[in-house]
C-alpha cells in the first residue's frame, strides 16, 4: 500500500513538473502572439512594460526550477523502478503559495498580451495577500494579543465541537444521557 501512494505521487509529480517546464515559456509565447494578433501597436512593448515582465519573470522562473528540483522523481536507469518520489508537490504551505505565484504571473503575462498593459495590476494580489497572512498570523495575535482563530479555543462544552468524528460524536451523547459506560474525563 505505501509503495501504491508513492507511484501515486511520483506521478503527480511527474505531471507537475511537465506542467512547470512548459509554463516556463508557453505564458510568453501566448503572450507574443496576442499582442501580434490584437495589439500591433504595443509590439515592441515600452521599456517600463518589459522591464515589470523581467522583473516578475526572474521570480517564476526561480519558483518554477525550485518546484521542479525538489518536485523530480528519481527512477533507477536500469530497471526503471522508482527510486525516490521527490517532495509531495500537492502539498498545502509554501508549495501551494509558490504555484499561486506562479499562475498570478502566467495570467498576468497572457493577460498583459491580450487585454493590455494594465493587466499587470494582478500582481499586486501577491503583496496583498501576504499583508493580509502577516497581519492575521503574526501582528494581529502579537499586538493585539488575540489569535487569528480564537472562538475555535474554547469551544463550548454544551454543543459538540464543527469537527467532531462520528465515534466523538457518540461518546457526547451517551455521556449526555448518563451511560454508566462512559467515564467522565475531569480536566486538572
Amino acid at each position: 500500500m505505501a509503495n501504491a501512494s508513492a507511484k501515486r505521487i511520483a506521478n503527480q509529480n511527474e505531471a507537475a513538473v511537465k506542467q512547470l517546464r512548459l509554463g516556463l515559456f508557453i505564458p510568453t509565447l501566448i503572450s507574443l502572439v496576442l499582442r501580434f494578433l490584437f495589439r500591433r501597436d504595443s509590439i515592441p512593448p515600452s521599456k517600463g512594460i518589459l522591464a515589470l515582465y523581467i522583473l516578475t519573470y526572474f521570480p517564476a522562473f526561480f519558483l518554477s526550477n525550485y518546484l521542479i528540483k525538489i518536485g523530480t522523481t528519481r527512477r533507477d536507469p536500469q530497471t526503471g523502478t522508482l527510486i525516490s518520489y521527490g517532495e509531495d508537490l500537492n502539498q498545502t504551505g509554501v508549495t501551494e503559495w509558490c504555484f499561486d505565484i506562479l499562475y498570478i504571473t502566467w495570467a498576468c503575462q497572457v493577460g498583459s498580451g491580450a487585454f493590455g498593459d494594465w493587466f499587470w495590476w494582478l500582481y499586486l494580489v501577491i503583496p496583498i495577500y501576504a499583508v493580509f497572512k502577516l497581519w492575521t498570523s503574526v501582528i494581529s495575535p502579537m499586538v493585539l494579543g488575540r489569535g487569528s482563530a480564537a472562538p475555535a479555543d474554547k469551544p463550548d462544552e454544551a454543543a459538540a465541537p464543527a469537527g467532531a468524528s462520528k465515534r466523538q460524536e457518540k461518546l457526547r451523547k451517551r455521556q449526555e444521557r448518563g451511560d454508566p459506560r462512559i467515564k467522565v474525563q475531569t480536566r486538572k
